[in-house]
């Protein structure tokens, strides 16, 4: 028998016990607050670069949510597809008016329960049976890429769950493709994000929109000018 197989498993150093004690400590208390009743709160879950993650700002999210609540109507059923900063902004403020499901490849955002559904845009009509077809009074979209091919297969799977109405947001430069693919039109509303992007976003609805009107309107739960 060689020495080493008398010095048995190797051991960890007291520093690189205690990083990883730390570390745990960390994943623990992430763990907690996502329980906690901060799980709804616009990054607490953060951004991942690799999945072009870029959360909406809370006051976009909020105008995007009032928006769908208001077009979805009192009991409606709305859809977020790759559009985590709306779900998390609807379940903030309308737990009880409004069914909600998030649609989202981020298998992070399955801590929301039975609101998660797994979705991958490559598979765009591949969903769980639970979920019936045109049974959602509106979808709200933000496709992962900036590519026809994207929007086109997320096009799929937004004419499968909508019963008519659509609110999507991506780049100014898809405009003349989601006007082809899912009839909608640019608003006035200009929505931002919490990191400065580099290309232009916008939103595009096929209802009557608030997006589409004076910007000033003000919205529940926000102060006026002093």
């Amino acid at each position: 028998m060689s020495d080493s197989e008398d010095e048995g498993p190797p051991q960890l150093s007291s520093y690189a016990l205690a990083a990883l004690q730390e570390f745990y400590a960390e994943q623990q208390q992430h763990h907690s607050d996502l329980r906690g009743d901060d799980k709804y709160n616009i990054g607490i879950i953060e951004e991942n670069w690799q999945l072009s993650q870029f959360w909406y700002s809370p006051e976009t999210a909020l105008r995007l949510a009032e928006d769908a609540v208001a077009a979805a109507g009192e009991g409606g059923r709305i859809a977020c597809v790759s559009a985590p900063s709306v779900y998390q902004k609807l379940r903030e403020r309308h737990r009880d008016d409004v069914s909600v499901c998030i649609f989202e490849y981020d298998r992070r955002f399955a801590v929301y329960g039975e609101d998660f559904v797994y979705y991958d845009y490559k598979s765009p009509v591949d969903l769980p049976e639970r979920i019936a077809t045109h049974s959602f009074d509106i979808v709200v979209a933000d496709p992962p890429y900036l590519s026809e091919e994207c929007l086109r297969k997320m096009s799929e799977t937004i004419k499968l769950l909508t019963r008519d109405k659509i609110l999507l947001c991506t780049g100014a430069v898809m405009e003349e493709a989601a006007a082809k693919l899912l009839g909608v039109k640019m608003c006035k509303f200009i929505p931002e994000h919490t990191r400065t992007l580099g290309n232009e976003f916008r939103c595009f609805v096929n209802y009557d929109s608030g997006l589409d009107r004076d910007l000033s309107v003000q919205l529940p739960g926000q102060e006026g000018p002093k």
